[in-house]
């Protein structure tokens, strides 16, 4: 029976998202249990494709990418890929009727790492919008489970906390994309001579984002609200790290947050969330 096959792709996208990110997968355990699948279900095809473009150096990476987008759309018409990966990621866009033009703007995002080079002003709106806040909505579609009216409602703060979190990851990133990737995301910046006063105006940029992706959290359903909110809460205090180090530094390392205060941030925003104090 294909259900059985569907619970070990579904396994393997959990597999997946707990073996590339700690914080991702914290905070999808605190989703409601059936939510959890989905997400990493969605999780699971973001990550596939993201390596493509950015570890797989010694293939044909436009190749491999465009192989994995006809495979996904086979996927969802047929209903079932031998790939476990977009096997549960079909079952999920089909379920909840996601908007196939979210995976076509994410897909064409990845499309444009495999040519490295300095992004405008236009690029970096489109990067993050295909690369970042499509992958809200898709989850937010999940979040509501089929609610429109909830959805059009949400739909700016999920786009804007999924821009607040690439826009971290950039900054976090930001060593090995310039270094090993010939990557700069950032519009009108030049990081061979990365200033603190830049590093500045990026990051006032993203705390203004968190400021308005908080109060979307605040709106969501109780079934993703706390996990969400503990998502939110690791990019911030990630976030926070970077602001207090200089722009030479984090072209010089990469700042983390360790998997003990990672636990302990877990354990603050539970309570948090009970007291109602988000």
């Amino acid at each position: 029976m294909k259900e059985i096959f569907d619970k070990i792709s579904a396994e393997c996208s959990r597999i997946t998202t707990q073996r590339y990110s700690t914080s991702f997968s914290w905070g999808i355990y605190l989703l409601r249990k059936p939510l959890r699948a989905p997400i990493y279900a969605i999780y699971g095809f973001v990550r596939f494709a993201d390596e493509i473009v950015d570890t797989f150096h010694d293939y044909d990476k436009k190749y491999l990418l465009d192989k994995f987008k006809k495979d996904c759309f086979e996927a969802i018409e047929f209903g079932i890929s031998l790939n476990p990966v977009l096997n549960s990621f079909q079952k999920v866009i089909n379920e909840y009727k996601i908007d196939h033009d979210l995976i076509n703007l994410f897909l064409d995002s990845m499309e444009m790492d495999l040519e490295p080079g300095i992004y405008s002003n236009d690029k970096y709106e489109k990067y993050i919008l295909g690369s970042a806040e499509v992958v809200g909505l898709m989850c937010l579609y999940v979040f509501v489970n089929g609610d429109k009216e909830q959805y059009e409602k949400l739909k700016p703060y999920a786009m804007k906390l999924g821009s607040t979190f690439q826009k971290v990851n950039f900054l976090r990133d930001v060593k090995a994309d310039y270094q090993q990737l010939n990557r700069n995301y950032f519009p009108n910046v030049s990081l061979a001579e990365f200033s603190d006063y830049q590093k500045e105006a990026i990051e006032k940029e993203i705390e203004e984002e968190f400021k308005q992706s908080l109060i979307g959290i605040k709106q969501l359903p109780l079934s993703s609200r706390q996990g969400v909110y503990l998502a939110y809460i690791y990019y911030k205090s990630l976030f926070a790290k970077i602001k207090r180090v200089k722009a030479d530094e984090i072209m010089s390392k990469r700042i983390r947050i360790s998997n003990g205060h990672k636990l302990g941030l877990m354990l603050d925003s539970m309570i948090r969330y009970k007291i109602n104090v988000l």
